[in-house]
């Protein structure tokens, strides 16, 4: 895949995310947890930004095909496991990496350990997906 055509594919993926994430705001009141619901509403409008604005500025950065290539997994996946951990946490009601959002809920455990597991992996992904865009971002000499 081309630059242009993963930045493009970036931007498409992240503005999907934003829709999934409005559309999840229509469900806030039917899941276990409501402002867990509205965490995971949050995040896929947020996240979905995030991409886009990746996609915006792919053609920008400086990296490598490998580099790149790493940033744009990362990247997709982190951004749309975060929205869909959340929304999980939202119907499972958990609360062990949320005790804000989660407070007063608790899932089975083996709930608390699928949403835990998740939230530590797509947090790991996006940290090292935004370090990548950071360091390709990086002004390069001329």
């Amino acid at each position: 895949m081309s630059r242009v055509d993963r930045g493009h594919r970036m931007l498409w993926c992240g503005l999907f995310l934003v829709l999934l994430g409005l559309l999840t705001g229509l469900l806030v009141p039917a899941v276990a947890n409501p402002r867990m619901g509205l965490s995971a509403h949050l995040e896929g409008v947020m996240n979905g930004l995030l991409l886009a604005v990746l996609g915006l500025a792919w053609e920008r950065q400086a990296l490598s095909e490998r580099a790149e290539t790493a940033l744009f997994g990362l990247a997709l996946y982190g951004a749309y496991a975060n929205w869909a951990t959340t929304l999980l946490a939202a119907v499972f009601a958990t609360n062990r990496r949320t005790p804000i959002a989660g407070a007063g809920y608790g899932g089975q455990p083996w709930q608390e350990n699928l949403v835990e597991a998740s939230q530590v992996a797509l947090a790991v992904a996006i940290i090292a997906a935004c370090a990548l865009a950071l360091w390709g971002l990086r002004r390069r000499a001329e």
